[in-house]
């Protein structure tokens, strides 16, 4: 990292400062509709296959650009996208959201209904740049296009994002 960054563990299994986890956002649900899988979604027990919602694998990067706010780079997204960014505050003391890129895990009849919701939260954190990834599905970007017309950017593999730090006086 340059310019004074440094790395804070806190997904994943990779340790926070003072210990643990830092909370891990496959874990810490806030929003009442990002609630996971659906019960198709099983998982082997050892004996039994049983109703998994909650996918533990989540990992995202966040990084806090100076003066601008904090950019999260998420993976599929299964925690969903406001309850990993809602995590990511919690986690560094930053409220301020610059950028959201990644996958929201939106796409399919599964999770259709939580569209609105998710794009009216992701409203309320007024990003300057949204990126919706992979799995976000067509209906949920095309109403994140919507709500978020200045921020929103179509996302495709190979493309550079350069988000700079306000000029310092």
């Amino acid at each position: 990292m340059r310019d004074g960054g440094h790395t804070r563990g806190g997904f994943g299994g990779h340790a926070a400062p003072g210990g643990g986890d830092g909370g891990r956002p496959d874990r810490d649900r806030t929003t009442e509709f990002e609630r996971g899988m659906p019960p198709p979604h099983q998982a082997w027990t050892g004996s039994e296959w049983v109703h998994d919602p909650l996918v533990i694998d989540d990992q995202a990067l966040i990084v806090n650009v100076r003066d601008r706010g904090l950019v999260v780079l998420t993976g599929c997204g299964h925690s969903g996208a406001v309850n990993i960014v809602r995590h990511a505050q919690r986690l560094t003391g930053v409220d301020r959201l610059h950028g959201l890129l990644g996958g929201f895990h939106l796409g399919g009849p599964a999770f259709e209904p939580i569209i609105p919701p998710t794009v009216q939260a992701l409203t309320e954190f007024a990003p300057s740049l949204v990126v919706p990834g992979h799995c976000t599905g067509w209906r949920a970007q095309h109403a994140l296009a919507a709500a978020l017309p200045d921020a929103w950017v179509q996302g495709s593999s190979g493309t550079t994002y350069r988000l700079s730090a306000a000029s310092a006086n």
